[in-house]
């Protein structure tokens, strides 16, 4: 089973292991604002399961706590998506419903995604947490994995992740992913080799994607433009537009 192969990847400490399933109530209760955000869940959704809670007792990293968040453990669910499903707002439904800094592995036919998200007290709620950025792999194929998803693969093992405290080890799995996102560019998977190279990494690759839907946008316009003058207009700025792209993706 693919998910089973990525969380064999994880190379979790059989003491950390959970292995619980987790009622779909819970999630609609704890992370569902809307009507329409019920249905998903309950319509996108056919199982999720508590994999494992990582703890200092478990894994031998401490807590890590400051002004902003409480990290006291990291909990990995698998979750089991129908054909349906839409996934973009159910990781999203998932990550907010639990209150501990989640891995998520969330599989949808063949394929699974792995998805992270910071979390941070919240500005207007006393006790409550909030998730910053949603860090999405794209789906892939764990059973026959492409060069760059098998390195990535290979480098998931907790054993393996930066053991400062529990944030310094989340966003251990964080570099992973952005680095896996990078190499879908590159062709070579690279791990960031400092923090300052993973804010790059990071800062690159939101520019990249930007430049793209930009490029998008143009290359449509140019399309359906009648006049002669504009459409020269947008080619230029279409080109100007590629050579940057050309030249984040080298920076990459």
């Amino acid at each position: 089973m693919s998910l089973d192969r990525v969380i064999a990847a994880l190379a979790i400490p059989e003491d950390a292991r959970v292995d619980r399933r987790v009622p779909k109530k819970l999630l609609v209760e704890q992370s569902a604002p809307t009507a329409a955000d019920k249905r998903q869940i309950q319509d996108g959704v056919e199982e999720i399961s508590w994999v494992a809670a990582l703890k200092p007792i478990n894994i031998a990293v401490p807590v890590y706590r400051d002004e902003v968040r409480e990290y006291l453990e990291i909990a990995v669910l698998t979750a089991s998506l129908r054909a349906s499903a839409k996934p973009t707002r159910l990781l999203e439904l998932i990550h907010r419903a639990i209150p501990y800094p989640l891995v998520l592995l969330a599989a949808q036919r063949e394929t699974v995604s792995l998805s992270l998200a910071h979390k941070r007290w919240s500005h207007g709620e006393t006790g409550q947490v909030v998730i910053e950025d949603l860090y999405p792999t794209m789906p892939f194929r764990p059973d026959t994995p492409t060069a760059q998803e098998a390195s990535f693969l290979g480098s998931l093992a907790v054993s393996n992740l930066p053991a400062q405290n529990l944030f310094a080890l989340y966003q251990g799995w964080i570099d992973r992913v952005v680095a896996l996102e990078a190499s879908q560019i590159t062709g070579k998977f690279a791990l960031p080799d400092s923090t300052e190279r993973a804010s790059e990494l990071r800062d690159h690759l939101n520019i990249h994607t930007e430049l793209q839907r930009k490029l998008g946008v143009l290359r449509s316009q140019a399309q359906k433009e009648k006049q002669i003058n504009r459409r020269v207009e947008l080619n230029l700025e279409i080109k100007r537009l590629e050579s940057k792209l050309a030249a984040t993706g080298k920076a990459l």
